[in-house]
Protein backbone atom coordinates (compact mmCIF):
# COMPACT_ATOMS: atom_id res chain seq x y z
CA UNK A 1 0.00 0.00 0.00
CA UNK A 2 1.13 3.55 -0.66
CA UNK A 3 1.11 6.08 2.17
CA UNK A 4 1.67 9.80 1.70
CA UNK A 5 2.69 12.63 4.00
CA UNK A 6 4.33 16.02 3.76
CA UNK A 7 8.05 16.17 3.19
CA UNK A 8 10.33 17.25 6.05
CA UNK A 9 9.44 14.46 8.47
CA UNK A 10 9.62 14.99 12.22
CA UNK A 11 8.73 13.19 15.43
CA UNK A 12 5.09 12.41 14.55
CA UNK A 13 5.58 11.40 10.90
CA UNK A 14 8.61 9.25 11.79
CA UNK A 15 6.57 7.59 14.55
CA UNK A 16 3.59 7.04 12.25
CA UNK A 17 5.76 5.50 9.53
CA UNK A 18 7.39 3.19 12.08
CA UNK A 19 3.95 2.21 13.45
CA UNK A 20 2.53 1.61 9.97
CA UNK A 21 5.44 -0.56 8.85
CA UNK A 22 5.71 -2.44 12.16
CA UNK A 23 2.04 -3.07 12.97
CA UNK A 24 -0.16 -2.35 9.95
CA UNK A 25 1.59 -2.69 6.58
CA UNK A 26 5.09 -4.25 6.54
CA UNK A 27 5.37 -3.56 2.80
CA UNK A 28 4.36 0.10 3.12
CA UNK A 29 5.67 2.48 0.47
CA UNK A 30 5.99 6.08 1.65
CA UNK A 31 5.61 9.11 -0.60
CA UNK A 32 6.56 12.65 0.45
CA UNK A 33 4.90 15.72 -1.04
CA UNK A 34 5.41 19.45 -0.47
CA UNK A 35 2.88 21.14 1.83
CA UNK A 36 -0.23 22.15 -0.06
CA UNK A 37 0.32 19.73 -2.95
CA UNK A 38 -2.61 17.64 -4.16
CA UNK A 39 -2.75 14.17 -2.66
CA UNK A 40 -1.78 11.41 -5.07
CA UNK A 41 -4.61 8.98 -5.84
CA UNK A 42 -4.67 5.59 -4.15
CA UNK A 43 -2.35 6.65 -1.33
CA UNK A 44 -3.42 6.83 2.32
CA UNK A 45 -2.49 10.27 3.70
CA UNK A 46 -1.22 10.71 7.24
CA UNK A 47 -0.13 13.68 9.36
CA UNK A 48 -1.61 16.12 6.84
CA UNK A 49 -4.24 18.54 8.18
CA UNK A 50 -7.81 17.57 7.36
CA UNK A 51 -7.25 13.83 6.76
CA UNK A 52 -8.52 11.09 9.06
CA UNK A 53 -5.01 9.99 10.14
CA UNK A 54 -3.90 13.38 11.41
CA UNK A 55 -4.18 15.53 14.53
CA UNK A 56 -7.63 15.38 16.15
CA UNK A 57 -8.86 16.44 19.58
CA UNK A 58 -5.45 17.69 20.69
CA UNK A 59 -3.74 14.40 19.87
CA UNK A 60 -0.98 13.64 17.38
CA UNK A 61 -1.35 11.64 14.17
CA UNK A 62 0.29 8.60 15.81
CA UNK A 63 -2.67 8.58 18.21
CA UNK A 64 -5.10 8.75 15.25
CA UNK A 65 -3.40 5.77 13.56
CA UNK A 66 -3.61 3.73 16.79
CA UNK A 67 -7.29 4.52 17.16
CA UNK A 68 -8.23 3.93 13.53
CA UNK A 69 -6.52 0.52 13.38
CA UNK A 70 -7.66 -0.57 16.85
CA UNK A 71 -4.13 -1.03 18.20
CA UNK A 72 -4.36 -1.35 21.98
CA UNK A 73 -0.82 -2.31 22.99
CA UNK A 74 -0.17 -0.23 26.15
CA UNK A 75 3.41 0.48 25.03
CA UNK A 76 2.14 1.95 21.75
CA UNK A 77 -0.35 4.01 23.75
CA UNK A 78 2.50 5.37 25.86
CA UNK A 79 4.52 6.19 22.73
CA UNK A 80 1.45 8.11 21.48
CA UNK A 81 1.46 10.10 24.73
CA UNK A 82 5.18 10.85 24.33
CA UNK A 83 4.64 12.04 20.74
CA UNK A 84 1.61 14.07 21.87
CA UNK A 85 3.87 15.93 24.28
CA UNK A 86 6.60 16.36 21.69
CA UNK A 87 4.35 17.46 18.81
CA UNK A 88 1.26 19.16 20.26
CA UNK A 89 0.53 21.76 22.93
CA UNK A 90 -0.19 19.97 26.20
CA UNK A 91 -1.45 21.41 29.50
CA UNK A 92 0.65 19.01 31.56
CA UNK A 93 3.97 17.30 30.80
CA UNK A 94 4.24 13.76 32.19
CA UNK A 95 6.68 12.18 29.72
CA UNK A 96 10.22 13.50 30.26
CA UNK A 97 11.45 11.69 27.15
CA UNK A 98 9.19 13.75 24.83
CA UNK A 99 11.57 16.67 24.38
CA UNK A 100 14.53 14.34 23.80
CA UNK A 101 12.65 12.27 21.22
CA UNK A 102 11.68 15.45 19.38
CA UNK A 103 15.30 16.67 19.31
CA UNK A 104 16.60 13.31 18.10
CA UNK A 105 14.02 13.19 15.29
CA UNK A 106 14.90 16.74 14.25
CA UNK A 107 18.56 15.76 14.23
CA UNK A 108 17.86 12.67 12.14
CA UNK A 109 16.13 14.83 9.56
CA UNK A 110 19.10 17.22 9.51
CA UNK A 111 21.71 14.50 8.95
CA UNK A 112 19.65 12.50 6.44
CA UNK A 113 19.89 13.18 2.70
CA UNK A 114 16.12 12.65 2.25
CA UNK A 115 12.93 11.77 4.11
CA UNK A 116 13.12 8.09 3.20
CA UNK A 117 16.53 7.81 4.88
CA UNK A 118 15.28 9.78 7.89
CA UNK A 119 12.41 7.28 8.29
CA UNK A 120 14.81 4.33 8.11
CA UNK A 121 17.03 5.88 10.78
CA UNK A 122 14.02 6.95 12.85
CA UNK A 123 12.74 3.36 12.86
CA UNK A 124 15.77 2.33 14.92
CA UNK A 125 14.99 5.08 17.45
CA UNK A 126 11.37 3.94 17.73
CA UNK A 127 12.41 0.27 17.99
CA UNK A 128 14.73 1.28 20.84
CA UNK A 129 12.03 3.36 22.54
CA UNK A 130 9.56 0.47 22.31
CA UNK A 131 12.13 -1.97 23.73
CA UNK A 132 13.02 0.37 26.60
CA UNK A 133 9.38 0.94 27.54
CA UNK A 134 8.70 -2.80 27.32
CA UNK A 135 11.66 -3.51 29.62
CA UNK A 136 10.36 -0.89 32.04
CA UNK A 137 7.01 -2.66 32.14
CA UNK A 138 8.65 -6.05 32.65
CA UNK A 139 10.79 -4.70 35.49
CA UNK A 140 7.70 -3.25 37.17
CA UNK A 141 5.89 -6.60 36.87
CA UNK A 142 8.86 -8.48 38.36
CA UNK A 143 9.64 -5.93 41.07
CA UNK A 144 12.78 -4.58 39.36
Amino acid sequence: MRWVTWEGVGVDRMGCAWLIRKHIDPAAEFLFIPQGSPLPPEAEPFDIPGVRLSHHGGHCSFHAVLKHYGLTDPILTRIARIIDEADTVQEVAVEPSAAGLDLICEGLRLISPDDRTALERGALVYDALYARLAAEGNAARWGG
